[in-house]
């Protein structure tokens, strides 16, 4: 029951839960899109879905590598590469999605509610771990929204809505 359940243990399946709900946002999206519509750009200032992959490829494995004893911040990671135009196949950014996914997903379950309120550094900045895990869930999700969107505006009406369909929401309720 929940009120009986540790409240750090509540917070990290809780996180887990909501991060497999934004993989799951993207993934449905991918689904819906060929291998030329991952490459979209509305114009040169935005990114594409390649690029946003890229992106959160690279910062997870920085971000999750490692967690609690390591800078956010790897010295190792190339963060503008991550915005350059690449043209990897779809099943090449699918991959990166899955083991950026698999990094963040194996680095939360290894955290124990005791460690919930150690201190770590991004960018030499210091946070608790929960401070660190609430930056990272609010820097996925607005990611998988461009994801999304990208996604919408590229299908255009054949689009398969993600969540409640419109002028549908008492359907849903039921």
């Amino acid at each position: 029951m929940l009120n009986e359940m540790p409240i750090g243990t509540n917070y990290l399946d809780s996180i887990l839960k909501e991060l497999h709900d934004y993989k799951g946002l993207g993934d449905k999206t991918f689904a819906q899109l060929n291998e030329a519509e991952m490459h979209f750009q509305p114009n040169e200032e935005c990114n594409s879905i390649a690029i946003n992959i890229q992106h959160m490829h690279g910062n997870m494995l920085s971000r999750w590598t490692n967690f609690l004893e390591e800078d956010g911040e790897k010295k190792w990671r190339q963060r503008d590469a991550e915005f350059e135009i690449k043209n990897l196949s779809k099943e090449q950014l699918i991959n990166l999605w899955e083991e950026g996914w698999k990094v963040v997903f194996d680095a939360l379950e290894s955290i124990t509610k005791n460690d919930l309120k150690k201190m770590i550094t991004i960018r030499s900045k210091p946070l608790t771990v929960v401070d660190a895990i609430n930056r990272q869930l609010a820097h996925y999700a607005y990611h998988v929204g461009q994801i999304v969107l990208l996604g919408k505006c590229v299908r255009g009406k054949d689009w398969q809505t993600l969540s409640i369909p419109r002028a549908k929401p008492f359907q849903f309720n039921k």
